[in-house]
């Protein structure tokens, strides 16, 4: 069995010794000093509350290397755990759960690029989006998606070949309002060209 290289973080190095004790008892897991840090597959995140740090920590470690993250908290309430999901964490443990074989087992999932969450936490999530959906989203009317209905028009007929100029005719718009929708979409969705937003648009059947 290939052993997980794991780097664990905390402000608190009382708690960051502990962890990383922790997991040097686990066969999956090869917990990698501060000096070979950037190794490793897995990062764990010990705080005590999500904060705004802790979500740029979480951020960062995706964006310098593509690291999952781990997070142990203490508090968590509704926000902290959507916040923490925003940010793109693979896995959230409460101290309390944080046992050997609860870390061994949300590191693993995170390595296989999954997420890890326990059933209540789970539930309070799906109750989070459905909240956002009916009192954010839909009034505004933006999809699960993220896009409103004109800026999945663009997308629908960029999928069929349309160029600025005619997208602009089929839908009544300037030419400078589709440029400036196709760069919103392509912006806010973090793609990369328009090539991409097809892609995305069929992938996220929009198309």
């Amino acid at each position: 069995m290939n052993r997980i290289p794991v780097h664990v973080v905390s402000d608190d190095h009382i708690s960051q010794a502990g962890v990383a004790s922790q997991l040097r008892g686990r066969p999956e897991a090869l917990v990698l000093d501060d000096e070979h840090c950037e190794q490793a597959t897995v990062v764990v995140l010990v705080t005590d509350r999500i904060n705004k740090e802790s979500v740029r920590t979480v951020r960062n470690y995706q964006r310098r290397g593509g690291q999952r993250v781990v997070l142990i908290t203490t508090d968590l309430d509704d926000a902290c755990l959507m916040n923490a999901v925003e940010a793109g964490v693979a896995g959230v443990l409460r101290r309390r759960e944080a046992t050997p074989e609860n870390l061994g087992a949300a590191i693993t999932s995170a390595a296989c690029g999954n997420g890890s969450l326990a059933p209540d936490l789970v539930g309070r999530l799906l109750h989070q989006v459905r909240r956002l959906q009916q009192e954010v989203l839909t009034p505004r009317g933006i999809g699960t998606d993220g896009l409103n209905d004109r800026e999945r028009s663009v997308l629908v007929l960029l999928a069929e070949g349309l160029d600025t100029t005619e997208i602009a005719q089929r839908l009544a718009y300037s030419e400078r309002t589709i440029k400036n929708i196709i760069h919103d979409v392509i912006t806010r969705l973090n793609l990369r060209n328009r090539s991409h937003a097809v892609a995305y648009a069929i992938k996220s059947g929009i198309v």
